[in-house]
């Protein structure tokens, strides 16, 4: 009979439990836990006060692409490298220390989700680690933002430094609305 290690066990929880503060859906908690599905539910429903959100996770490396959620993921990833390289951190703990950090650098609008989610953070390390993203140097002031690894990078400028036209728009009209009511 193999004994299960209490201290294992709650390492594990902590673990969950701190994921789902951050807001993880359940399949990254079944990643990157050895909890069962049925424990894993149980801990969400009894932190959050209801069932997990259901549906496919991100699936496509494009979003990454479109011009805010760019900046967004590329300060994480950037975070998240220098935590890999100097920090000797790794696996989930690097992307739970980066995210926290992403956090403390853009906070979301109070009532209002962070634009880089958990999940997309995790998705946006598994589609790095398997080479189908990479961070490529912008040729104005050479931050590193991210990109797809099989495009031409020759002259990349990125979207700080040549924001679509309709960059800030969003804002504006939210301004707007404010000052008409």
């Amino acid at each position: 009979m193999v004994s299960k290690s209490v201290i294992a066990d709650g390492r594990q929880i902590r673990l969950a439990m701190q994921l789902i503060e951050l807001g993880a859906r359940l399949q990254l908690l079944e990643t990157e836990t050895t909890l069962s599905r049925e424990r894993l539910l149980k801990l969400y429903k009894e932190m959050r006060g209801k069932s997990p959100p259901k549906g496919m996770l991100p699936f496509s490396a494009d979003w990454f692409m479109t011009w805010e959620p760019n900046i967004h993921s590329s300060l994480f990833l950037n975070i998240h490298r220098y935590l890999v390289q100097h920090a000797q951190l790794n696996g989930i703990e690097a992307v739970i220390k980066a995210y926290q950090l992403y956090l403390e650098q853009m906070p979301p609008a109070e009532g209002e989700e962070p634009l880089l989610s958990l999940t997309r953070a995790w998705t946006l390390i598994r589609f790095f680690d398997s080479k189908m993203l990479t961070l490529v140097e912008c040729r104005e002031y050479h931050g590193h933002f991210v990109g797809h690894t099989l495009d031409l990078h020759h002259a990349y400028r990125c979207g700080l430094c040549n924001p679509p036209s309709r960059a800030g728009k969003k804002k504006k009209v939210i301004e707007d609305v404010a000052l008409a009511s």
